[in-house]
């Protein structure tokens, strides 16, 4: 993978698995970018809504088009355990099982081992561990996560690796690290020995916690591997906000500026925005989606809870001027009568309308890349969206 500077991406000539950065912010590190994968390009900066079973939850793939999805994100864990990667395959790969015809990310499952699995045991061959479905025994390892992900059929594959909790000792950590860096080793001898894998990305996860040199360790090692781009791995896993932007800039400063890098996980629209400054290129987070499912909705001034009583004769969409399906046709008082009243319609329009304010945000931090003012576009955002969090705060208190 190589990386070109251009103005725009009218005609730039790619192979599959390139990087291209089509700009750079004058003032961040934030940067506009083509990823080319063999169901077409991203562009990035980019996020990735979360289909965990092979599927973004209530929402159809056409329906994701229309809002300008551009990759999905499916979990290797989940779609191992149920259906079964060998059903996948059976019906042409994920890609056809599903429906969707664009790019699809896999995780390795590793952070689902060691959130989810039940008793489980590391050894250095892998992790053992009861899955939740049933109980049974089961067992994920370097070489079979890149198998599972391959007879899925992703366009970008995660190596497998293990993510501590936050808060464990020094001593855990360390060892999680020099783990996921053997594991990374294993996993790429695998992948670089198949002919099917050519037209896919294979990414190296880097952890550590919100320890510096080990982040910088375990980046340094990937990065000498060759991995086709690098994810920021175990952050957003409780830490407070402020060790994750330090868990983030301890790997970026570390990872080739050449390839795409990945921060896995986060998060909310603010968060964003300050991980693009920072010069990272992809996102996923399953919050537009669950938060809707619990009726809150994202704005340009922060998230509103639907189900709050002041909103019961409320005439005004959503947000004002968006034009997503729920503020196209629908008030607020309309979407919280059917949240209240449980209607699967209340959380479909607000699964649409969170979807649609995130590609929306992505589309205007590229905009303001390409522009040169993202710089001026992040301050503004942030100023809207933490006096809006302030003004909603004293709301609740007032009407409390």
């Amino acid at each position: 993978m190589g990386m070109c500077l251009v103005n725009d991406t009218v005609g730039i000539p790619m192979g599959k698995g390139r990087f291209c950065v089509a700009k750079m912010c004058p003032v961040t590190d934030a940067r506009a970018g083509i990823l080319e994968t063999s169901h077409g390009r991203v562009l990035t900066p980019v996020f990735m809504p979360v289909g965990t079973q092979g599927s973004v939850k209530a929402v159809a793939p056409e329906e994701l088009v229309a809002l300008g999805v551009q990759i999905l994100l499916c979990n290797t864990y989940h779609l191992h355990l149920r259906p079964g990667e060998e059903l996948v395959a059976d019906f042409g790969g994920l890609h056809a099982f599903i429906g969707w015809d664009g790019p699809i990310l896999t995780d390795s499952g590793g952070y689902q081992v060691f959130s989810l699995a039940k008793l489980r045991k590391i050894t250095e061959e892998g992790v053992f561990f009861q899955n939740h479905l049933d109980g049974s025994p089961t067992v994920l390892t370097p070489e079979s996560s890149m198998e599972i992900q391959q007879k899925l059929g992703a366009d970008v594959v995660m190596a497998f690796d293990e993510c501590p909790p936050y808060g464990c000792s020094e001593v855990d950590l360390e060892e999680a690290v020099r783990r996921t860096v053997r594991w990374a080793e294993r996993g790429l001898a695998w992948w670089a020995g198949r002919e099917e894998r050519t037209d896919r990305l294979l990414f190296g996860i880097v952890q550590g916690g919100t320890h510096e040199k080990l982040r910088r360790d375990c980046a340094l090692a990937l990065v000498e591997m060759g991995f086709d781009g690098y994810a920021i791995g175990g952050v957003s896993v409780g830490e407070p906000e402020g060790e994750m932007m330090v868990a983030i800039e301890a790997s970026m400063g570390f990872l080739p500026t050449k390839k795409p890098r990945y921060a896995m996980g986060i998060g909310e629209p603010n968060q964003i925005v300050e991980m693009v400054a920072r010069g990272v290129d992809m996102f996923d987070c399953v919050l537009p989606t669950r938060m809707a499912r619990h009726g809150t909705a994202y704005c340009s001034t922060g998230k509103m809870n639907l189900r709050n009583s002041c909103y019961a004769r409320d005439k005004e969409p959503i947000e004002r001027g968006c034009s997503c399906p729920a503020c196209r046709k629908f008030s607020r008082a309309y979407i919280r009568h059917l949240l209240v009243s449980g209607e699967i319609l209340g959380m479909r329009l607000l699964t649409l309308h969170n979807l649609h304010f995130y590609t929306k945000l992505m589309a205007e931090i590229r905009g303001a890349i390409l522009k040169g003012v993202f710089h001026l576009f992040r301050e503004k955002f942030l100023e809207g969206w933490i006096e809006g969090e302030l003004e909603r705060k004293k709301m609740k208190n007032s009407a409390g």
